[in-house]
């Protein structure tokens, strides 16, 4: 068995052109997603699954290890199905969003860990606590509904679970918000990839309710930490301040 973190990372952004190359705080942003990707305990291979040559060259200039794939691949995760190459059955394959350079090791372990201890899961992923009305109610806020196990009942933009009678009780535990990040086994992600999007994958926008449509099982990993991705200008401003303090 082999444990792989892999980061897609395309040049093409509409609202943040280039942005995998953006300097934050002396270096490329996708850098520093290495960097910390590098510092989960239970990888073993990291690697940048990109289609532009400028990002294979500050991947390389920082240490790292980039993988061309094709630009017409119709996702992150073909894009990371294709930079593993022949991966095996029981490979483990972590799929970590290029925009967040924050990302906690720990969590990457933690969706491991997951797959590896119980073989009844063909994915993991990760939610957090949604804290406000606004985020609940907010299509671009994904949330989740689980089953006694911590598994994914159900994703959606939409907001649920719906309390028929009363005000959501956001404080209760019963409200999570997903977080874009995902561990697969090989056998499933090779089944996945090979399976055309459904409709509920098509209305929703939602990758992984084709993988719930398939009749998969998708472990989903509690955390605090909502993370803090970089999808503007601004936003990289603001993560910029955060790794000056960090390495401060």
């Amino acid at each position: 068995m082999k444990t792989y973190g892999i980061i897609p990372s395309r040049f093409g952004s509409s609202r943040f052109p280039g942005k995998p190359l953006a300097v934050l705080a002396g270096k490329p942003l996708v850098a520093w997603v290495v960097e910390a990707v590098k510092k989960a305990k239970s990888l073993d291979e990291v690697l940048v699954a990109t289609d532009d040559e400028r990002i294979v060259a500050a991947v390389e200039q920082y240490g790292g290890r980039a993988v061309m794939t094709p630009s017409e691949l119709p996702s992150g995760t073909d894009r990371i199905a294709c930079a593993a190459g022949d991966f095996a059955d029981d490979d483990i394959l972590v799929n970590v969003q290029g925009d967040e350079p924050l990302i906690d090791p720990a969590l990457v372990d933690a969706l491991v860990a997951k797959l590896k201890n119980d073989p009844r899961w063909s994915m993991a992923t990760a939610v957090t606590p949604i804290k406000s009305a606004q985020d609940f109610a907010a299509k671009t806020v994904v949330k989740v509904v689980l089953d006694r196990d911590d598994g994914a009942l159900y994703f959606s933009r939409a907001p649920i679970p719906c309390d028929r009678d009363n005000e959501p009780d956001l404080a209760g535990g019963l409200y999570v918000r997903h977080l874009g990040i995902y561990a697969y086994r090989g056998a499933f992600l090779r089944r996945y990839i090979a399976e055309a999007p459904c409709g509920l994958e098509k209305t929703e926008k939602l990758e992984q309710l084709r993988a719930l449509w398939m009749g998969a099982k998708i472990a989903v990993v509690r955390t605090e930490d909502e993370g803090v991705g970089v999808d503007t200008p601004e936003d990289a401003k603001r993560v910029e301040r955060i790794l000056v303090e960090r390495n401060s």
